[in-house]
């Protein structure tokens, strides 16, 4: 069997309500029962022999560095083993799931635990067990203890004690005065003489021995009595202990923290979850009134498209009914009556049929069946929450601004502004519709202006054309491919503006520093062969004007269409 199906076996024999630790043990954390030949692992948990026995093994591979290898695919199952590898049969805690490595004698070759042991029999002894049974004949309850012996005795076996010469002074109490002890357990008698107790302690080996084991494998040892040895290696593991429990109360500091982490975590988890509640709710709430509100608009838009279609509906049928009336009482005069009855009904039905053929009307439904929903767009807020656009523009709503509408001049670029609304007159507040854009002059209709329209993303776009001639344009603005209002209307364009050549000045004495030959377009002039005008003389008009053309207005266009001879002056006086 792998590694692997062997761990799995192991996963889940820890029983429920375990708990690691020894003091005052008394039950197997396997089989729940009370101790039966305990045995001390590693690991320091005490588990039944028997318990042990039933664990499944597994083989564990040393190499020799240390390492051990735990898969069951190991050399052990190969007829030929390299050398230095050395199988070995290692089980798991029960409780922890600790590797334990098996002696060579197994199970039974693991430490007794001779505090587990006493711990039984105390509370067998405090009747919270099972009765006691005696050490030596094994079949009666034990009614007397030999504290020499350290013995639990029946009545048959404790006076066959007595009646020993070697155990007649032995020292027999009653088993009930024995309750008050917190050490009742039997002799520990050394495994190799089993009749000698251990009392001894060698220092070479570390282990308790006999008398016998003095005097045979421990010949030469230096082994001490127990009570001798006992304060030295107590203060040592002690000493260990000291250094251990630290760890301990920081490892269970740890877990308190562990624990008050994670009770602020689960109340940080219901208050979070608390608070995606309420904004789910409320972001519900707000999808439900703006759901509410968008179908309140689309049906504002039914009504309005559908009184729109229902009105044009009765205009054409009543303009049909009227002329299908004037066309059938024509028809009929015409194939039916008299030369006279014609000349004298011509009158009336030529005036009718007049103003029926100058009413106007369109072929076209005046609103189309363009409804949409643009779900990706935003529409700002509702009850705090973000929500989608629902706007449609109407092109019948949109409006044209701008000073360049209907005059523009030559080579000059011209603008305006296109300002989109929705069916209820509201800007639009975003950009992306598609707008269409012509400029056709009225001579020349297959040269169309280039134009650039700018999408401001609120709602306006500027379009901007530049006219290369003077004349008479048509400019066509459309939304969704329909004509917004005021659309198609006339751009008059004029001649680019003539700037001035000359100088805006009071006189020509004092823009040109006194000079005699500087001339100015108003004709004055001074005494003193001064060709130019200056204030008070000859010619002057009064006020500030062009020396190119005479004129008053400083931001004006040049009207100066002089000769050659007055292209000169005005040069000189451009230099001045």
């Amino acid at each position: 069997m792998s590694e692997e199906k062997l761990l799995l076996g192991f996963v889940g024999k820890v029983p429920s309500g375990t708990a690691p630790g020894h003091s005052g043990k008394t039950h197997c954390p396997s089989c729940m029962g009370l101790f039966k030949a305990p045995r001390l692992l590693p690991c320091l948990h005490t588990v039944c022999t028997t318990c042990l026995e039933q664990l499944e093994p597994f083989c564990v591979v040393d190499t020799g560095r240390g390492d051990s290898d735990t898969s069951s695919k190991g050399s052990i199952f190969q007829e030929l083993k390299p050398r230095g590898l050395q199988p070995q049969i290692g089980i798991l805690c029960p409780v922890c799931d600790a590797q334990v490595d098996l002696p060579m004698g197994g199970v039974e070759a693991l430490t007794i635990d001779h505090l587990a042991m006493n711990d039984v029999m105390l509370e067998s002894l405090r009747g919270e067990g099972q009765g006691l049974v005696c050490d030596l004949c094994s079949d009666r309850e034990v009614e007397k203890r030999c504290q020499t012996c350290k013995a639990n005795l029946c009545h048959f076996c404790c006076q066959a004690h007595r009646r020993q010469k070697k155990t007649t002074y032995h020292t027999m109490v009653d088993l009930k005065d024995s309750k008050g002890y917190s050490q009742i357990g039997k002799a520990i008698l050394c495994p190799t003489h089993p009749a000698e107790e251990l009392r001894l302690f060698c220092e070479l080996c570390d282990q308790p021995v006999c008398r016998d084991c003095v005097v045979g494998e421990h010949r030469e040892h230096p082994c001490d009595f127990t009570s001798n040895v006992i304060h030295k290696h107590g203060n040592s593991v002690r000493e260990l202990l000291r250094g251990t429990q630290p760890h301990v109360d920081a490892l269970e500091e740890a877990l308190q923290q562990i624990k008050e982490t994670n009770s602020t975590l689960q109340q940080r988890v219901e208050a979070v979850a608390a608070d995606v509640r309420t904004f789910s709710e409320g972001y519900i709430k707000a999808i439900e009134e703006h759901r509410d509100k968008l179908l309140k608009q689309l049906e504002d838009i039914r009504v309005q498209k559908e009184n729109s279609l229902q009105l044009q509906k009765a205009q054409l049928e009543q303009l049909l009914a009227d002329m299908r009336t004037g066309v059938e009482f024509t028809e009929y005069l015409l194939t039916s009556g008299s030369d006279l009855e014609i000349l004298l009904t011509k009158g009336v039905v030529v005036e009718r049929l007049t103003k029926l053929n100058q009413v106007e009307y369109s072929a076209h439904p005046r609103v189309n069946n363009k409804i949409c929903f643009s779900p990706q767009e935003k529409a700002g807020q509702c009850r705090g929450y973000e929500v989608i656009n629902t706007k449609e523009v109407d092109p019948a709503k949109c409006v044209l601004q701008g000073t360049d509408l209907h005059r523009a001049q030559e080579k000059q670029t011209a603008s305006f502004t296109l300002l989109c609304k929705d069916a209820a007159g509201e800007a639009m507040g975003r950009g992306g519709d598609n707008i269409q854009v012509a400029v056709v002059p009225k001579d020349k209709k297959d040269s169309l202006v280039r134009t650039v329209v700018q999408d401001n993303k609120d709602g306006t776009y500027c379009v901007s054309y530049t006219p290369k001639e003077p004349g008479i344009y048509t400019v066509l603005v459309c939304v969704q491919e329909q004509h917004v209002q005021g659309s198609p209307f006339t751009v008059t364009v004029r001649k680019r503006h003539r700037s001035h050549q000359g100088v805006f000045h009071c006189c020509t004495f004092c823009s040109s520093g006194g000079q005699k030959t500087a001339r100015c377009a108003c004709g004055g002039t001074m005494p003193g062969g001064y060709l130019g005008c200056g204030h008070g003389h000859k010619g002057h008009p009064g006020r500030p004007h062009w020396s190119c053309c005479g004129k008053f207005t400083e931001k004006s266009e040049c009207t100066w269409t002089g000769g050659q001879s007055a292209a000169r002056s005005l040069l000189r006086t451009v230099a001045l």
